[in-house]
């Protein structure tokens, strides 16, 4: 198991896009956290298997109405969560 941190930019705030990640991440088996930030990106922290993570990531694109213009994924220390969620609004994300 090993967890990434995703930022996405482009068309990706209001556009159902948060609850698209979600949907795909829950059909995967991939938890973590999914939020918008003030500067108009997507910030995610996904927790799967390897192979899993690169097809989540692959299939993000798939979103309709959402146009991504970049993708920025890193690897980052291994977070457990219990399940996928959409976190609203200023909630702290790094917990």
């Amino acid at each position: 198991m090993k967890t990434v941190e995703i930022f996405i930019m482009g068309r990706v705030q209001k556009v159902g896009f948060r609850a698209c990640i979600r949907k795909i991440a829950s059909d995967m088996n991939v938890a973590g956290t999914v939020v918008n930030l003030p500067d108009g990106r997507v910030h995610v922290f996904a927790t799967g298997e390897p192979i899993i993570l690169e097809k989540f990531i692959s299939m993000i694109y798939g979103c309709p109405r959402a146009v991504i213009r970049d993708i920025q994924v890193h690897e980052i220390f291994y977070k457990p969560f219990s399940e996928f969620s959409i976190i609203k609004g200023e909630e702290n994300i790094s917990t």
